[in-house]
């Protein structure tokens, strides 16, 4: 099985360097990620510049673009072998609830969806990344369950991880994703220069946490595992669109 690792941390990242040392058992590992750390960039292609590919000195594969990029590249033409299976992460930090809509890691994990390739999108549910180990193992098992029993076509997992040792998992449990409240307020600084300047304020608690969400396995020390789609079409509104567009008589 030829599996293909990205992410959005950058090519120098310790779980993108964990997942390639835990998957290199089951299949030929081909590397191809971002320069640079690029979270938040979700589906963005790069069209208004070329892109450059470049070695590092352990194998891997960088790309001067997104996540999304790094995919499209590697499987539309960089690569002179066709992948099996797409593999993104392991993320330093969750990608839980409507994280997915902006996150890298999954958007990686996407590309290789849309591109007709099974595809594993792995995050971390931590910013302390005391144990890529234990997400390295569960990716492990993911893709060797994959081998030895793959699904009829293509599939979108957003799998995260509890930052606690293996033998702490309570084990994997099948998710839905949950929802954020609001984002907290953009922060407001001064630069050295003496100009305005702001960051995005960090993501807001969950609003719906409950059983059966993605927020509430992690936080019970289970792995969860979300099967997405992407198709955006809001069918229940439909109607009520068509309705709203038709002239009354």
């Amino acid at each position: 099985m030829r599996i293909l690792l990205s992410n959005d941390d950058g090519y120098f990242a310790p779980g993108l360097a964990q997942l390639a040392t835990s998957l290199a058992d089951l299949g030929d590992i081909t590397v191809v990620a971002p320069e640079r750390n690029r979270s938040g960039a979700s589906n963005s292609l790069t069209l208004d510049r070329p892109l450059y590919l470049r070695h590092a000195a352990n194998g891997y594969m960088f790309v001067t673009g997104t996540p999304t990029d790094c995919v499209h590249l590697a499987v539309t033409g960089l690569l002179d072998h066709p992948m099996d299976m797409v593999v993104s992460g392991v993320n330093l930090g969750a990608n839980m609830g409507d994280d997915t809509i902006y996150s890298g890691t999954v958007a990686a994990a996407t590309e290789g969806y849309l591109l007709g390739l099974p595809s594993i999108a792995i995050s971390l549910n931590s910013y302390e990344g005391k144990h890529f180990d234990t997400a390295g193992r569960v990716a492990q098992e993911l893709v060797q369950r994959f081998s030895d029993s793959p699904f009829s076509g293509p599939i979108l997992l957003n799998v995260n991880v509890p930052d606690i040792p293996y033998e702490q998992l309570r084990g994997i449990k099948v998710t839905r994703l949950g929802r954020r409240h609001k984002a907290e307020p953009a922060v407001k600084s001064v630069s050295p220069r003496g100009e305005t300047v702001y960051w995005i304020g960090a993501a807001g608690p969950a609003a719906d946490a409950g059983e059966g969400t993605d927020f509430h396995a992690v936080e019970n020390n289970w792995v969860s595992v979300t099967p997405l789609q992407i198709d955006l079409t809001h069918s229940e509104q439909v109607s009520v669109v068509r309705s709203w567009l038709t002239p009354t008589p």
